[in-house]
């Protein structure tokens, strides 16, 4: 990374209103979330991000969190704490913590989650000069209320917190890189929300966004909680390639158009039980332009693929997720490799995290798109079949 951030800041002092009952005699980061609490996740994901120091901004039932996390040290960081009033605001509680800020620091909230890829939040802040890099989801699928526009450079053109302008895309998920000026800046007396430095960054074209299509998780309401409880079930997967991956690939400018066209690779099914056996979940990602050329149908697809999961069934495997981009080059949708559109669908359908992924493929689009939603990949290859890189992958669990 071009610079390094030594320091997160997790504003976590709210009564946490829409959590109620549990929030009567726990505060909101002691939300036990697969058996833990939300707030050691963030902690250890603070640590997974290099950063050793921790600033926690506490006020309601303050004394529970001490208690949990102590001075940091079974983490593996130092935890500092600040204790302000219940009724602060996130301004305030910045404002009145402002001595034990650090020049540039992460700032997080503690009832979001997102695998992000902090080394180019950190790389974009330090190319663009922002006072301010927020992390955005880009809400494709409607998942929430979009708050902001962020243009193609990755400035921020609007911050609408009451989500009012027209054609708002994109929301911030609470995790930004914030330069201590901005603090500073603050008044004195009244601080308010942080938040409201979003919109004077902006006119000062100060406010840039480094955007993510991978879903975040929340623990602010209980509308979202059962999306949360499936994703830290931290499943494994395998996404895997079809043709030249599982079966024998068309000869180039070619595409396998019906059943008996689809010839499966040696060891490709055996590989397949193999990850089934390791309750391993399998997804095909398979671009197919034939669709879109007019070579084939849909309904020819299906076919081919009840054949394939016929000959699995047989062999007692299944492929459990199948997705296909039917569209061709020039169409510009997200999903047609190399773009990763296709692993982000399932991420969501499936509360992933990508982190916990790997893909397998035969062509170097497949390796791109896996690496451009930051999924590990291996090259499969007639010397490197995927036999072997499933006995590779299973070995290293």
């Amino acid at each position: 990374m071009k610079q390094k951030i030594e320091q997160a800041v997790i504003l976590a002092g709210g009564k946490g209103e829409r959590l109620k009952p549990f929030t009567d005699k726990s505060p909101k980061p002691m939300y036990p979330v697969q058996g833990v609490p939300f707030i050691d996740r963030l902690v250890d994901q603070v640590k997974s991000f290099g950063i050793n120091e921790i600033v926690l901004l506490l006020g309601y039932m303050a004394d529970q969190v001490v208690e949990e996390l102590g001075d940091g040290s079974k983490f593996g960081v130092k935890i500092i704490y600040d204790i302000t009033p219940v009724e602060y605001d996130t301004g305030d509680r910045l404002k009145h913590a402002q001595s034990l800020l650090k020049d540039k620091f992460l700032l997080m909230y503690c009832d979001n989650y997102c695998p992000i890829d902090f080394e180019s939040l950190v790389n974009s802040n330090a190319e663009n000069g922002s006072l301010i890099q927020l992390s955005v989801y880009s809400n494709k699928d409607g998942y929430t209320k979009n708050n902001l526009i962020v243009e193609e450079d990755g400035r921020v053109s609007v911050y609408d917190k009451k989500r009012v302008t027209p054609n708002l895309q994109g929301v911030d998920i609470g995790y930004a890189l914030v330069d201590k000026c901005t603090v500073e800046a603050l008044d004195d007396d009244m601080p308010g929300s942080f938040a409201k430095v979003y919109p004077q960054l902006v006119e000062k074209g100060k406010l840039y966004a480094t955007v993510t299509d991978h879903r975040y998780y929340s623990i602010g309401g209980f509308e979202r909680m059962p999306l949360t409880e499936e994703f830290f079930k931290n499943k494994k997967a395998v996404f895997l390639d079809r043709d030249g991956t599982i079966n024998v690939r068309a000869p180039k400018a070619c595409y396998i158009e019906k059943p008996e066209d689809f010839v499966w690779l040696d060891g490709a099914i055996e590989a397949i039980k193999m990850l089934n056996d390791n309750n391993i979940i399998i997804i095909l990602v398979s671009n197919q332009p034939g669709i879109a050329r007019g070579n084939m149908t849909e309904e020819d697809l299906k076919l081919i693929h009840d054949k394939m999961n016929a000959d699995l069934a047989k062999a007692g495997a299944r492929i459990d997720h199948i997705y296909y981009c039917p569209h061709g080059w020039d169409e510009g949708c997200d999903c047609r490799k190399p773009n990763p559109g296709m692993l982000y669908m399932a991420q969501r359908d499936l509360s992933l995290n990508i982190d916990n992924c790997i893909l397998f493929g035969d062509d170097e689009r497949d390796i791109e798109a896996a690496d451009r939603a930051r999924c590990k990949s291996e090259l499969i290859t007639e010397e490197y079949p995927l036999i072997e890189a499933v006995k590779k992958y299973i070995n290293s669990l």
